[in-house]
């Protein structure tokens, strides 16, 4: 797994945010009013907030640093990343896991079929020459426990990228992983037989 200062990194991530927003002068427009009948995204625990993000993100490691619209911490010895843009209403997720030149084609197809099945909710995607675990979510409707379960599936992604390429949870069925990871049991089972 890839070690990077994260907080280097996610300047690289912050800076276009920070300069899109400097340089319009206009005024955001209005968001279009939704249907009479329909009632707002609300969770029951009420819209995420950044203190919130603050407060679920602290129990979780109380050593975690941030600037108030981001933050960086560890789980389970894994560095991980949250970049919050509260006026796109989006929250990121992130830990680097290889430089994205050291993957190989193998490792590719893997990825891809692994984002299809057993990656869920955190993905592995791409960004400035390094291969990510990542989690993104609309930021208001994220509910605690959604949370907490993107961020264990980013650190699960990125510790088992090159063996499993899973989100430690479910598998959605209907893809490739499966076999693959059967695959892998059996290989095991026919060396143990040697025992």
């Amino acid at each position: 797994m890839l070690r990077l200062p994260l907080i280097l990194l996610a300047s690289l991530f912050l800076l276009p945010v920070t300069l899109a927003a400097q340089e319009t002068d206009q005024e955001p427009e209005a968001a279009p009013e939704a249907p009479a009948d329909s009632a707002p995204a609300v969770t029951p625990e009420g819209p995420m907030t950044l203190d919130r993000l603050d407060a679920i993100v602290r129990a979780l490691d109380p050593e975690a640093q941030s600037n108030g619209r981001m933050w960086q911490f560890t789980i389970n010895e894994v560095q991980v990343l949250i970049v919050t843009d509260e006026t796109a209403n989006r929250m990121r997720a992130i830990t680097p896991v290889a430089k994205a030149d050291e993957v190989s084609p193998e490792d590719m197809q893997r990825i891809l079929q692994a984002n299809f099945d057993t990656a869920l909710d955190a993905r592995y995607a791409f960004a400035k020459e390094i291969l990510w675990s990542a989690y993104i979510h609309p930021l208001t409707p994220l509910e605690k426990d959604q949370l907490i379960s993107g961020l264990g599936q980013v650190v699960n992604l990125a510790q088992s990228y090159g063996t499993l390429y899973s989100g430690g949870a479910l598998q959605y069925g209907g893809g490739d992983s499966g076999a693959l990871q059967r695959a892998l049991i059996d290989e095991l089972l026919k060396k143990g037989e040697e025992i």
